[in-house]
Formats: C-alpha cells, sequence, structure tokens
C-alpha cells in the first residue's frame, strides 16, 4: 500500500437545526442556500460513503481502501478487532437551533438491536454564542420509572441537567447520556463510533417541511439510558487554553488536541491517525507527499507512518488505542 496524507470529499446533511457557518466560519463551498446541519468528514456508512480527493487512490471510497489494505491501513489489532468495519465516523456540526433531546446506545444494545456499532462520541466546540446551552445528562435521582412517566405525557421539568458551553469547551457523550443543545449557536468538531443510531426522546414538537414530525424513540431510550451517572457539569473539559495535551481515552477511541506553530514531528502509531482541524492552516508531510491541511477539513494518517506538521495549526488527533 501507499502510505501517505489521505483528504476525502465533504457529505453535506440538511438539518432542520442547521445554518451557514460551514461557509462562513470554516471556508467550506456548500453547494446550495439551503441550511446544513452536518458535513460528513469520514465515513464508511451507506448512507454517507467518504471518497478519496488526492493522490494515488483519488476516486476511490474509503471502504474499498479499506478492503483492499486491511491492516495496512488501520493498523493489525484494530483490523482484528473491526475487520472492514471503518471504526470511527468523523464531522463537524453547526447548530443553530434546538437539537432533538436524545441518547445513544452502547455497542452490547446497538448491535443486537440495531445490527451497529453503538454510539460514543465526542464535541470539541469550536464556537459559540454567548448564550448558548446544552441538555447535558438527567438531574441526579430521576429514575427510569419517572423518567417514562414524564416524558411519555411531555412533561420535563426537573429531568434533564442543562448547563453552559463556550469556545474550547470538550465533551465526552458517553453511550446512556441524555443530551441536546437548548439555547444559542454552536459549532463543533465531532469524533464519533461508526454509527447513526440515535434514539429521540423530545424534538420540539416541530415538523418537516412535509409537515411531519420526527419519530421518538421512548421505549428504547428509556433501555439504554445510564441513570447512574453523575456530576455532569464536571465532566465538561475547559481545554482552549490548553495547545498539547489528551482529551479522552476511551476504548473507542482516543483524541489528543495539537498545536503546531512553526514545524513539528510526529511520532508513528499502531493505529491510523486522523486530524481534524480547529484552528490555521499548514503542509503535513509523510510518505514522501506533502498535502495542504487548513481549518474545516480533515485528514487520514495511515498507520505506522509518522508525519511532519508545517505551519501554523491547531487540530484533533483522533486514534484507536492499542494494548
Amino acid at each position: 500500500m501507499k502510505k501517505y496524507p489521505i483528504k476525502f470529499n465533504k457529505i453535506f446533511v440538511e438539518k432542520i437545526w442547521g445554518g451557514r457557518d460551514f461557509e462562513k466560519a470554516l471556508g467550506m463551498q456548500l453547494p446550495d442556500d439551503k441550511l446544513y446541519g452536518e458535513s460528513w468528514e469520514l465515513s464508511v456508512l451507506k448512507n454517507g460513503s467518504s471518497t478519496i480527493v488526492n493522490g494515488e487512490y483519488q476516486g476511490k471510497k474509503l471502504f474499498e481502501l479499506l478492503e483492499e489494505h486491511k491492516s495496512e491501513l488501520v493498523g493489525e489489532k484494530i483490523y482484528a478487532r473491526y475487520g472492514n468495519q471503518f471504526p470511527l465516523l468523523i464531522k463537524y456540526l453547526d447548530i443553530n437551533d434546538k437539537l432533538s433531546v436524545q441518547v445513544h446506545p452502547n455497542d452490547g444494545y446497538a448491535l443486537k438491536h440495531e445490527n451497529s456499532f453503538g454510539k460514543a462520541e465526542c464535541w470539541y466546540i469550536m464556537s459559540a454564542s454567548h448564550d448558548a446551552k446544552l441538555i447535558f445528562g438527567l438531574k441526579e435521582g430521576v429514575t427510569k420509572e419517572e423518567f417514562v412517566s414524564k416524558v411519555s405525557q411531555n412533561e420535563f421539568a426537573g429531568i434533564f441537567n442543562e448547563v453552559r458551553v463556550q469556545k474550547g469547551d470538550f465533551i465526552y457523550v458517553e453511550p446512556g447520556m441524555v443530551h441536546a443543545t437548548v439555547q444559542g449557536s454552536i459549532l463543533i468538531a465531532e469524533i464519533q463510533q461508526s454509527s447513526d443510531v440515535t434514539y429521540r426522546i423530545y424534538d420540539f414538537d416541530r415538523a418537516d417541511a412535509g409537515g411531519n414530525k420526527r419519530a421518538l424513540h421512548i421505549k428504547e431510550s428509556a433501555n439504554v439510558i445510564n441513570f447512574n451517572l453523575k456530576n455532569m457539569n464536571e465532566k465538561i473539559q475547559k481545554s482552549l487554553d490548553m495547545k498539547n495535551g489528551k482529551l479522552l481515552d476511551t476504548e473507542y477511541f482516543s483524541v489528543e488536541k495539537c498545536t503546531v506553530e512553526h514545524k513539528k514531528s510526529f511520532k508513528a502509531k499502531e493505529s491510523f491517525q486522523i486530524l481534524s482541524v480547529l484552528d490555521g492552516k499548514s503542509i503535513v508531510e509523510c510518505g514522501n507527499e506533502k498535502v495542504a491541511l487548513s481549518v474545516g477539513e480533515t485528514m487520514l494518517i495511515p498507520a505506522k507512518i509518522p508525519f511532519e506538521v508545517v505551519g501554523n495549526i491547531a487540530f484533533l488527533n483522533s486514534y484507536i488505542r492499542c494494548e
């Protein structure tokens, strides 16, 4: 396999809560004047499969590259665990209205009921309006019985924990964590398991352009919510002033924040590495190739190759821990 920094097409997804900040803040070229809430940056899901846009594999789908080169692309231990299923999905989110109150299942529930991975995810807040507020977890002491009784009657007082967020906040939304946005505008870099399974608890009684309300999943939500999660506000990391360091290390994925002010070399890992750019621009050099990378873009570094970044840039580096 020829190993070099790989970039992909963007897959824009319309959302009723979307906006135009992909274009205004991140310099993306949107296809029309509609509201877009998600840019799928790296995906092997059937409803949004990434295509390589540079180098020898230009025009090839990521899932095809994985099927052809297997562990050479992702690493031996990762391929032994996941096979031809790429384990991560990378996005940017532009949220300008309420994101539905929702929860994601873990692997055990999702594999049994959805034939899918579960959905652990994390959010790095790239920008936020002064009034930005999230639902993040349930109020302590809320039981499954109380939850089902109240939400079935659209009674939500005293159930959800709310927290304000700002630029630089880093949030781990583990499976079983109820979450939503309820106020303000937020631009997010998101790393998650390769899954599109979401159970909606409440969608603020909104209807789509055809007048139809999106389906709710009260029973499924009650079955996957972790009612024992506590101290939600303490789980939000204030990382705006952090230049370099590990933000998250879980069985699903690890995330580091990296800042380069002129030039920096990065060691090879047993895992692939994914760079999600938060700010700035640079040239990434590896495999005897140089590829430009700037804010709002994403790059895949195949397993077991070092790389060098030249420029002024801040990015998230995501990978799978190999033990």
